[in-house]
This record gives structure tokens, C-alpha cells and sequence, in this order.
């Protein structure tokens, strides 16, 4: 028997922010109607946090449920616990109209970290959205396109965010935000 690996086995890069493959990450896409009653309470259920905003992520210790669209969430738990959390939401949304997938070994995870105003710079270098702090805050989520692939990005913390693309483009996330870390290219731009 063969043994999981993460898209790029933890590979990682020090530009002038840290860029790191963060390994096995349990993704769940869940689709329906984000305003019923029992999809929100399955998803407090399962991930252990509040249900989103639209444009948001919700962190918990464990994960973290971002608002995909309007009847789309990507609900992030241990990759050892997604089996059980698929059938918790199952159970919980009984009959009503749903679709859970496990998706995780179709998708890749990075995290940036450093100074805030680099690792925003480093994303904005290749993403049309605003990175600014003042415009992009701990807790919003965007999905976007990272040069030619699309990408989801969040803020985990001050001087920590986040990346999702699928599995199949990793190596070329990963070495899109390698040049994008690279050093001797600050533009210090949004440090102003």
C-alpha cells in the first residue's frame, strides 16, 4: 500500500516571506442551500465554528469553512477526519438537498508568512485583487486567478495567509510565489 503524500511533499521556499507546502489538508466542497436551517447547523456541527459571510472564512482551531458562493462552502478539517465528517453531514442534512465531496486530494495548500505588507505584496504580484490591509482583511476570502489558474487566498493571521489551488497546478503556485518571494523583489508598495 502506497503512502499519501501532499501535492508537493512539503516543499518550502525563503524569499522574503516564508512560502511552505502545507502538507495533507481534509477539504470538503459542500453545496446547497446556504440559508437553510439544517445546512447551517450541520456545517456549525462539523466544523466547529460559525457558519460565513458571504466573501469570508470562518478559522476554528481545528479548520475552517470559507464561503465558496452562493451555494457553495469549502470546509477545511484533519485529513484523517474527512470519512467521519462526510457522514456527519449525511446525517444532519438527511433528506434536504445537499452534495458533500471529498475533494482533498484534489486540492493543494500553501501558507506565506513573513511582514504582513510582503506577504500581501507577494499575492498581489499575481492576483488582480486588493491586497491592501485596509482592503483585505483577517477573515475574508477571495476566489481569484493566480496568473493562469484559478486560486482561493485568505488572511489567517496578521503576516500569515493562505492558498488553495487544485493539485494538479501545484508545482506552478509553487513556483509562481518562489518568484514572486524572490529576494531583491520588494516593491514595498503597499508598506506605504
Amino acid at each position: 500500500m502506497s503512502n499519501t503524500v501532499s501535492a508537493l511533499n512539503g516543499a518550502s521556499a525563503q524569499g522574503f516571506t516564508l512560502v511552505r507546502d502545507m502538507g495533507l489538508q481534509g477539504m470538503i466542497t459542500l453545496r446547497g442551500d446556504l440559508s437553510a436551517a439544517t445546512l447551517k447547523k450541520a456545517v456549525t456541527s462539523v466544523a466547529g465554528g460559525d457558519m460565513p459571510t458571504a466573501g469570508h472564512i470562518s478559522l476554528t482551531d481545528t479548520g475552517a469553512v470559507a464561503w465558496m458562493s452562493p451555494d457553495e462552502l469549502l470546509i477545511i478539517v484533519p485529513y484523517a477526519d474527512v470519512d467521519a465528517k462526510l457522514a456527519e453531514i449525511g446525517t444532519a442534512m438527511g433528506d434536504d438537498h445537499h452534495l458533500a465531496v471529498n475533494v482533498s486530494d484534489a486540492r493543494c495548500m500553501f501558507a506565506l508568512s513573513g511582514d504582513d505588507a510582503l506577504v500581501r505584496e507577494a499575492l498581489a504580484k499575481l492576483m488582480p485583487v486588493d491586497l491592501s490591509a485596509g482592503a483585505f482583511k483577517v477573515g475574508q476570502f477571495r476566489r481569484s486567478r493566480m496568473a493562469q489558474v484559478p486560486a482561493a487566498i485568505w488572511m489567517a493571521d496578521t503576516g500569515e495567509a493562505r492558498v488553495v489551488c487544485f493539485r494538479s497546478v501545484a508545482q506552478y503556485v509553487f513556483d509562481l510565489l518562489k518568484g514572486a518571494t524572490a529576494p531583491g523583489s520588494e516593491v514595498r508598495y503597499l508598506a506605504q
